[in-house]
């Protein structure tokens, strides 16, 4: 069987709002996510053994190969599709780690799109869910890699029609853990940020016909709560955010996820190309990527 291959795109978090934390220690979260034309690229070659190869930029930045999220989703799944196909996943691997972007829970988003199309299994299969799930927070929304509103522990999604918004990502080489930036935010199990009244009155979002400038308009009303302690953790993130704040055009300038990797976003993909060209000049060590969210 010829070898198959799917793009692990980055996940963008526009919004991220921390309504609390659960008695069993899980953050409930709420977050508009948009996904960046920047990916990951994994292939697989049908075959009798699992494994993972490593190639790519950032491939010495993934650590232990088996502890990678790609073989943890075909693991999962395996034990519960009797007879599994598998064979050898090889990663391309382009995007910052432990980076706020979703980087492994894409890579193992694509894996599980992959055995899915290999063993004719539905991405709406509840065995892809479930193993979705417990592979990590973000995969589920990875899996469906389009815009929508992330509520809960990452398992409830609901679509958003997102326009295409033209942005600058910028990661300024630093590795955040994430587990650091919840314990910065410091809530206790079974502590709420938020009553019931403001879950049940929280924002509608813009509809399909909305333009780029509402959409702007909308995020900007609203935050990524995360982003606070994740200055704390890392100063260098309040950095980033002002010199994407520095540049000609940068609407609306915000952290996505944990950090470090923040964003911008302008109203046309020429000022984004100028606005990265200055951020690069500025910071050359820096990870930087102009071009859209949808």
């Amino acid at each position: 069987m010829p070898l198959l291959n799917d793009e692990a795109r980055a996940k963008v978090n526009l919004t991220l709002r921390v309504n609390g934390r659960r008695t069993d220690g899980y953050h409930d979260l709420e977050s508009v996510v948009a996904f960046a034309d920047c990916a990951d690229r994994l292939t697989l070659t049908p075959g009798s053994d699992l494994d993972l190869k490593m190639s790519g930029p950032l491939a010495q930045a993934c650590g232990e190969t088996s502890d990678n999220l790609v073989l943890k989703a075909a693991r999962l799944l395996s034990e519960r599709v009797p007879g599994m196909k598998t064979g050898n996943f090889t990663l391309d691997k382009v995007l910052p780690v432990a980076a706020g972007i979703g980087g492994g829970s894409a890579d193992a988003a694509a894996a599980l799109r992959l055995l899915a199309q290999l063993n004719g299994l539905a991405l709406d299969d509840p065995r892809i869910i479930e193993v979705a799930q417990l592979t990590g927070a973000d995969v589920p929304v990875c899996v469906q890699s389009c815009g929508c509103v992330m509520t809960g522990v990452g398992e409830t999604l609901q679509p958003l029609s997102l326009p295409k918004m033209p942005c600058v990502m910028v990661n300024p080489g630093v590795a955040v853990a994430t587990r650091d930036v919840f314990n910065a935010l410091g809530l206790r199990n079974g502590e709420l940020l938020v009553g019931v009244t403001d879950v049940l009155l929280r924002d509608r979002w813009p509809d399909e016909k909305a333009s780029l400038e509402d959409w702007v308009e909308a995020l900007a009303a609203n935050s990524n709560d995360l982003e606070t302690p994740a200055m704390r953790v890392q100063p260098v993130i309040g950095e980033v955010i002002a010199a994407l704040n520095a540049t000609n055009g940068a609407w609306l300038a915000r952290m996505s996820g944990s950090g470090a990797t923040c964003f911008a976003i302008y109203e046309n993909t020429v000022e984004a190309g100028r606005a990265a060209e200055q951020i690069r000049r500025d910071h050359p060590g820096w990870w930087v990527h102009a071009g859209t969210l949808s």
